[in-house]
């Protein structure tokens, strides 16, 4: 993914990943909601997120829908994260992670069931 998403951008993306197609004014709305942004603010993002090819704008109304899929978004961000504060080693990510809090049962079950899925992956 060679499109950089800053944090303002993610908002109006993930209320199109959660609703799918949306109008300007729906985002707006739903922002307001969520996080007090005004209309204006709402509009420039959008904007920007156009211009970066991450939101496709098509009549009428300003019909809003994400050209990028969350998970590759999520790959990216997750891969620069690692780069950036964990010397590119996942497994330093993962051991801060479980050092930070504890885990349920349930969690600690879903976690094995995908290391052993990862074990049954061939190189």
């Amino acid at each position: 993914m060679a499109i950089k998403l800053f944090d303002s951008e993610l908002k109006v993306m993930d209320i199109l990943w959660r609703k799918g197609d949306q109008t300007a004014k729906q985002i707006a709305d739903l922002l307001r909601e969520e996080t007090g942004w005004n209309v204006n603010t709402t509009y420039t993002v959008i904007k920007k997120c156009v211009a970066k090819g991450a939101i496709q704008r098509t009549e009428p109304n300003f019909l809003c829908h994400p050209l990028l899929p969350k998970t590759e978004v999520q790959k990216a961000e997750t891969d620069e994260l690692i780069g950036k504060l964990f010397d590119g080693s996942a497994d330093k990510l993962f051991s801060a992670l479980l050092g930070r809090k504890k885990l349920t049962a349930e969690q600690l079950t879903a976690l094995k069931e995908i290391v052993g899925d990862l074990d049954e992956v061939e190189p």
